[in-house]
């Protein structure tokens, strides 16, 4: 008859698999940060219409705040007409921001997603629904990487899969990235290092993440943390400001990411007109030069990476 392992013993399997077997609440310093030694960055979310990174870039132009990495098109690229697509890679290229592209097809616009409806059903969460769906998905991704945009966003692991193998075999672009979802749901340092075994590059866990599971993250990991600093009001609404020295110690190399408003499904819908979405992301950069304040106040030996590191995916352009 099998005798229950202990959890001591339980704990010890799990460290011997590079998985640590207790949250760091100890909360130690990360020993990890990016090529140029910086410890953080800023990412800023919703970029929806090409008028939306031209503000951006000149809102932090005027705090003299480095933008390093933009998620755009979170309603769907597929809103996106192929020209303005080629117009944002042009303009990310010339100012050395990595883009990450939020695409479609997703579970949402599926005609059988019903039980998301529900509330029992919404757990079952957003991943891809058939052979069909999978492939529209893959097929918005090429649209873009036409455009030449090399970042996008994933939240099912199948797709993942499918597509480390896809860069591996040169079937797209080798540098190509792959940002996990917080649609994904992933907050544990087993999930986390799968997603990286998967061919995940960046991984933004679920929004109310505490400082011990980060350090417990970044224990079993070695790509950047995406951490929200500010989250939309029907994620929770927080906004992490004076944690911001403690996120960036403990789960370095760490992006910054910056998202308020009420909720993705009222600010991300394509018809809101695109000066609202310039306004609203003028306030993010905002926004991220407080945090960078706050971190230089208390923690003046965390570094921000300067504009435009080398080591930044950044779209090509002919």
């Amino acid at each position: 008859m099998f005798k229950a392992r202990r959890l001591s013993e339980i704990q010890q399997f799990m460290e011997k698999n590079g998985i640590p077997g207790r949250d760091a609440w100890d909360l130690p310093t990360s020993k990890k940060s990016f090529p140029d030694g910086a410890h953080y960055r800023m990412e800023i979310a919703g970029i929806e219409h090409y008028s939306n990174f031209a503000a951006m870039m000149d809102e932090a132009k005027k705090y003299k705040l480095p933008v390093h990495r933009a998620i755009c098109t979170v309603g769907g690229s597929t809103y996106m007409s192929f020209d303005d697509l080629k117009k944002l890679a042009r303009h990310a290229h010339d100012e050395r921001v990595e883009l990450v592209m939020v695409i479609g097809h997703r579970k949402s616009w599926d005609v059988g997603s019903k039980e998301l409806g529900y509330p029992e059903g919404q757990p079952q969460g957003a991943r891809h629904r058939g052979s069909d769906s999978v492939a529209y998905w893959f097929e918005d991704m090429m649209r873009c990487l036409e455009a030449g945009l090399r970042g996008f966003l994933v939240l099912d692991e199948g797709c993942l899969k499918l597509a480390g193998q896809m860069r591996a075999e040169g079937f797209i672009p080798k540098e190509t990235i792959f940002k996990w979802s917080v649609f994904g749901g992933q907050c544990s340092p087993v999930g986390a290092k799968f997603l990286e075994e998967l061919g995940a590059d960046t991984l933004n866990p679920i929004s109310d993440v505490s400082l011990p599971i980060l350090g417990s993250i970044r224990a079993a990991v070695n790509m950047p943390l995406d951490v929200y600093m500010i989250i939309v009001d029907a994620f929770g609404g927080m906004f992490r400001a004076y944690d911001a020295p403690e996120i960036a110690r403990i789960a370095s190399p760490v992006y910054f990411k910056i998202e308020p408003g009420t909720s993705e499904a009222d600010i991300y819908k394509p018809w809101i007109a695109a000066s609202s979405h310039d306004d609203m992301v003028r306030m993010k950069v905002k926004l991220g030069s407080i945090l960078r304040e706050i971190v230089e106040r208390r923690a003046p030996e965390l570094k921000l990476s300067a504009h435009g590191p080398a080591d930044l995916r950044l779209p090509a352009v002919d």
